[in-house]
This record gives C-alpha cells, sequence and structure tokens, in this order.
C-alpha cells in the first residue's frame, strides 16, 4: 500500500489542475500560522506530485513566506504587550534579551534542524521585535535544510531509513547552513 501511495498522491494532485499549486502554496503558508497541520506532510505532496525541484522550490518559498507573515502578525499584534510586560518581570526581560542576541548562524542552525517548532521561534522572534534581517536570513537559510528533509524523507520513507548516506547528506546540509551564516552575520557586521 505504501508503494501505491505516491501514485494516488500524484493522480489526485493532477486531477485538480491549475488549483493544485495554489492549494500546496495555502497550505504551506498556513501551517506557519497553524501549527496543528502536517507540514511533513504537505512537503511530501507537493515533491510527490511536482518532482523534486519543482516540489522543493514550492514548498521553500511559501514555508519562507509563512515564517515572514507568523513573524509580522505576532510582532505587530503582540510584541508592545510583551515588552510592557518585560518590564515588570525581570526573568522575562533575561529572556527577550538572550533571545534578541542570538546570532543568524545559530537561529539558522535551529531553524534548520527538521524537528524544531518553527512557529514557535516564529512567534518568539515577533514578541522580541527581533531584527527582521537576522530573522530572514535564519529562515532562508535554515529553511533549505529542513525542506530538502522532509521532502526527500516523505518520498522515500523506507529507502532513507536503510540508507544511512541520506542523513549524512542531511547533517552535512545542517553544517553548511550554519557555516553559511556565521559567513554572512561577519559581511552584515562589517
Amino acid at each position: 500500500m505504501l508503494e501505491q501511495l505516491p501514485i494516488y498522491i500524484q493522480d489526485f494532485v493532477l486531477s485538480m489542475g491549475a488549483l493544485a499549486p495554489i492549494l500546496a502554496c495555502i497550505l504551506i503558508v498556513m501551517e506557519s500560522i497553524l501549527p496543528v497541520l502536517p507540514l511533513f506532510v504537505f512537503i511530501t505532496i507537493n515533491f510527490l506530485a511536482f518532482g523534486h525541484v519543482l516540489g522543493f522550490l514550492i514548498s521553500w518559498l511559501f514555508t519562507c513566506l509563512g515564517c515572514f507573515l507568523s513573524y509580522f502578525l505576532v510582532r505587530k499584534g503582540f510584541s508592545n504587550w510583551t515588552m510592557k510586560k518585560a518590564k515588570k518581570y525581570p526573568t522575562l526581560n533575561d529572556v527577550i534579551k538572550f533571545i534578541n542576541k542570538v546570532s543568524p548562524a545559530t537561529l539558522a542552525g535551529v531553524i534548520a534542524c527538521p524537528f524544531m517548532p518553527a512557529f514557535a521561534i516564529n512567534i518568539a522572534s515577533g514578541l522580541v521585535k527581533m531584527d527582521f534581517k537576522k530573522f530572514a536570513i535564519a529562515i532562508l537559510i535554515g529553511k533549505v535544510c529542513m525542506v530538502y528533509f522532509w521532502g526527500y524523507l516523505g518520498t522515500g520513507l523506507i529507502d532513507s531509513m536503510k540508507d544511512p548516506t541520506i542523513l549524512l547528506k542531511i547533517l552535512i546540509m545542517i553544517l553548511a547552513a550554519y557555516l553559511a551564516t556565521l559567513l554572512i552575520s561577519k559581511v552584515i557586521k562589517d
């Protein structure tokens, strides 16, 4: 049954015609706002329906857009309230300072980990009014690894567990994302 699942998904998506990519984009953006939606499933469907290249691009682009939307919604709606509360509670103020001191490289590394809750990172970054440029760099770089991981794992669930080189490639990508963000951080500071 698992072997036939990709064929069923492709047939279903192809039967939707032009609505398929639009629906895929909307679902991925909504997942960044409503964390109960399964991003893993949407990325896997995109990879199966549109192929590895287009499925990756759709998933990456709209995951990033969803994160930016979530960040701005929280920043505009709740950050002033959070900052007022921080003045009353020194511990909360310390947490805000800690989050703002996180480097883009570290943030990208955290975002690149496929099991990190992106929704929580978006909310925390928006609440503490993290610099958008720092947040955007981390999201754009970190999401590459995360989307690749879920897409690759989803399309070959059984095969990826049998082949340890896939997991090694993903670890190398996470390290590369971290190093690239370190380099970009230094360039921005200078």
